[in-house]
């Protein structure tokens, strides 16, 4: 019996949930300086196995969908990273995977930086992929099969910090691109 458990355990432990990858900005993204010869860049540091994303130039979201979602509840995931790099397996996907093992879609959000030698108006940047996840997850809820009314952001170190100004400054969309019939308001953070 125990070597029946031991093995169901295992299986469990090494499920994978697929993993789809949406772009943010299907029509280019906004705020990117034209000529730009900087590309995204992702090192895994041997010490500690944790990968690390910098010079974001395509804002995306990684779907973890788990098999059974019974709330039908989301939540957007912000690695953190001191807006310096995102810490993307350790406060990203791992988490991403931990939420879907226990029936919660998670999108892992992958976020610009502020960098004022990549983008316009740098400072925006990052809030405004967090609205546009928002708007995604919320547009995009019966293809998920969730509840466009739960919808939550939540984060780690400067992935907090972008969460929390989310859920404190809803009530004007940032940036170029907009939907002002969608709110960007989180259900819970």
């Amino acid at each position: 019996m125990k070597l029946i458990f031991s093995l169901l355990f295992s299986m469990l432990a090494l499920e994978t949930f697929a993993q789809t990858v949406i772009p943010l900005y299907s029509d280019g993204v906004p705020g990117l300086k034209p000529n730009l010869s900087i590309s995204e860049e992702s090192i895994t540091n041997p010490k500690d196995g944790i990968t690390r994303k910098r010079q974001i130039t395509e804002p995306s979201l990684t779907v973890f969908k788990p098999k059974n979602n019974p709330s039908k509840a989301s939540v957007i995931i912000c690695p953190g990273g001191g807006y310096h790099i995102l810490a993307w397996d350790h406060e990203g996907t791992s988490v991403g995977e931990w939420f879907a093992q226990r029936g919660v879609t998670a999108f892992v959000l992958k976020y610009r930086l502020p960098d004022d030698e990549m983008y316009e108006n740098a400072e925006i940047r990052p809030l405004q992929d967090a609205q546009q996840a928002i708007v995604y997850v919320r547009k995009n809820a019966t293809k998920y099969g969730l509840d466009e009314s739960k919808v939550g952001i939540m984060g780690f170190s400067a992935g907090g910090h972008l969460a929390s100004t989310v859920a404190t400054h809803f009530n004007t969309q940032v940036g170029e691109l907009t939907d002002d019939k969608i709110s960007v308001r989180p259900d819970f953070t």
